[in-house]
């Protein structure tokens, strides 16, 4: 049921007579979308001609059906898209808004709730929190459910962050997906603004949108992942029933504090009453807030090293084998095609959260191999190349350096390393870079086409007091500078061994990255 509260204000306020709910958006609508996204709209409505009804569905889902008949030829589809693009980056960025749910719960308030219609798994914690989401999301699609994946930040296009069972969706439902909450994100950004508050944010809009279009599809399951935090975050919108806490350390301090324990309150925000919680090894604090958050509200918590334990790992052709105990079985020697003992211990956190999700039951051995076999985790210790060895890692915190630093050490017979490196300027940049010295011979530090990138020269200066004056390098260009550090890590061959390089320290980075070297 919609809340008409809101559809009241405006009713009695806009021009003085009382006017219907759908009058209201479509006015609030025509006023509010910008004059180039309503133009680009309007032409292409204009050149596509009238679909007769065919009489066969053909669509997988309820959002193709409804993309087609919107924009039948690609060309329009694809303007259509990049328009809807440039608006909602238009809004305020991810990093610039304090947290807040209730310009969402409002948004679903109206749209009556979608996320209500299917189940969700919701993740939080500092690093691993996408390999997590990942994988959990293909052991659900291994059960033979229909999954919604809601994941940030992106690595090439903004699709990837809404994707159904691991696909992301199309540039025609993603105009599907906008073009049915648009009217309802006016009324609520104009709401919001009369009230002495922003208009929804960048990430906000994406929520509204990823939450209505798996009702639509509609899936079975939606596995999605905080973009910051927990409590405030727009996400926790959703009643989800298992949470996935990954290892919570320092980041984003600006927003969710400067201690540990005050990280970790947000963060245990997304816990809710009757569920489980399935986490990581923590920091003592982080656990005992963690566990006075579940006895609060009545929820089931499960923690690796205490309920939950990887039991071996080892390497194998193209990633590793594993060994998990649960409370609810021991399951064997499972092939994860990923590198890194920290990807071991994430597939702790899926196979527990999968569990959970069933209701703590034992999994059949047949869905747990298919699921972890279709795992992938792009941008995460990711080889784009064999020859030379390259791999791309989104670490950009001093949790997520030594993560890759130890798989760099254990997963690979590198004998000399060569960084590339960047980074936000909001990153903990010497800690990062003391943790990768160790393992790294050579860095080149690079650009990166984002106005929140820390200065080259800057960065630099930080490397030259780790790494010393003579080991670090710096090129401007992504494609210079992975150059330099593929000659840098091939000055001294050893027969016993091999050569890498590794780029690293941000997801903007390590998807320029990607699309260089892939395409």
């Amino acid at each position: 049921m919609k809340d008409f509260d809101i559809f009241h204000e405006f009713a009695h306020t806009e021009g003085g007579g009382e006017r219907t709910p759908e009058q209201v958006v479509h006015e609030v609508m025509n006023r509010d979308v910008s004059a180039s996204l309503k133009e680009v709209m309007e032409a292409a409505h204009m050149a596509a001609p009238n679909l007769a009804e065919s009489g066969e569905d053909t669509s997988e889902s309820d959002l193709d059906e409804e993309a087609t008949h919107l924009y039948p030829t690609a060309d329009e589809t694809e303007a259509v898209y990049h328009a809807i693009e440039r608006e909602i980056l238009s809004r305020m960025p991810e990093h610039k808004v304090q947290p807040s749910i209730e310009r969402v719960q409002l948004a679903m308030n109206i749209l009556g709730d979608p996320q209500n219609l299917y189940r969700s798994v919701h993740l939080t914690g500092t690093n691993g929190k996408t390999s997590t989401a990942r994988m959990i999301s293909a052991l659900l699609r291994a059960s033979g459910r229909k999954v919604g994946r809601f994941t940030s930040p992106h690595l090439t296009t903004m699709r990837e962050r809404i994707s159904v069972n691991d696909e992301p969706i199309s540039q025609a439902q993603f105009v599907a997906a906008y073009e049915d909450v648009a009217p309802y994100l006016a009324m609520v950004d104009e709401h919001s603004k009369r009230s002495g508050g922003p208009a929804m944010s960048f990430f906000e809009v994406l929520t509204v949108m990823m939450l209505a279009a798996f009702a639509d599809v509609p899936v079975d399951a939606a596995v999605v992942e905080v973009g910051m935090g927990g409590k405030w975050d727009a996400t926790n919108v959703i009643n989800a029933d298992v949470a996935v806490i990954t290892p919570i350390a320092h980041d984003h301090e600006k927003w969710l504090g400067s201690t540990l324990a005050e990280i970790a309150t947000e963060k245990a925000g997304i816990i809710k009453p009757g569920s489980f919680v399935i986490s990581a090894k923590q920091d003592p604090q982080v656990l005992e807030i963690l566990r006075d958050r579940a006895n609060e509200v009545g929820a089931v918590l499960r923690v690796v090293g205490e309920d939950l334990h990887l039991v071996s790992s080892q390497l194998g052709v193209g990633g590793q084998v594993v060994s998990i105990q649960t409370p609810a079985a021991l399951y064997n020697d499972i092939f994860i095609p990923l590198f890194g003992k920290h990807q071991g211990e994430n597939a702790v956190l899926a196979l527990a959260a999968f569990e959970a999700f069933n209701g703590g039951r034992e999994v059949e051995p047949g869905i747990v191999e298919e699921g972890f076999r279709m795992a992938t985790s792009p941008g995460r210790l990711e080889v784009v190349r064999s020859s030379p060895s390259i791999v791309v890692d989104a670490a950009h915190n001093p949790h997520g350096a030594r993560a890759l630093a130890q798989a760099l050490t254990e997963s690979f017979d590198y004998t000399n390393i060569a960084a590339v490196y960047s980074a936000m300027a909001d990153k903990n940049v010497e800690a990062t870079l003391a943790e990768l010295e160790p393992v790294v011979g050579d860095i080149v530090i690079t650009s990166m086409d984002t106005p929140r990138a820390m200065n080259t020269e800057e960065i630099a200066q930080i490397a030259r007091d780790v790494f010393g004056e003579d080991r670090v390098f710096v090129e401007p260009s992504l494609l210079d500078a992975v150059d330099l550090a593929v000659e840098r890590a091939e000055l001294n061959p050893d027969p016993a061994g091999s050569n890498g390089v590794v780029i690293t320290g941000s997801v903007v980075l390590a998807g320029a990255a990607r699309d260089l070297i892939k395409h």
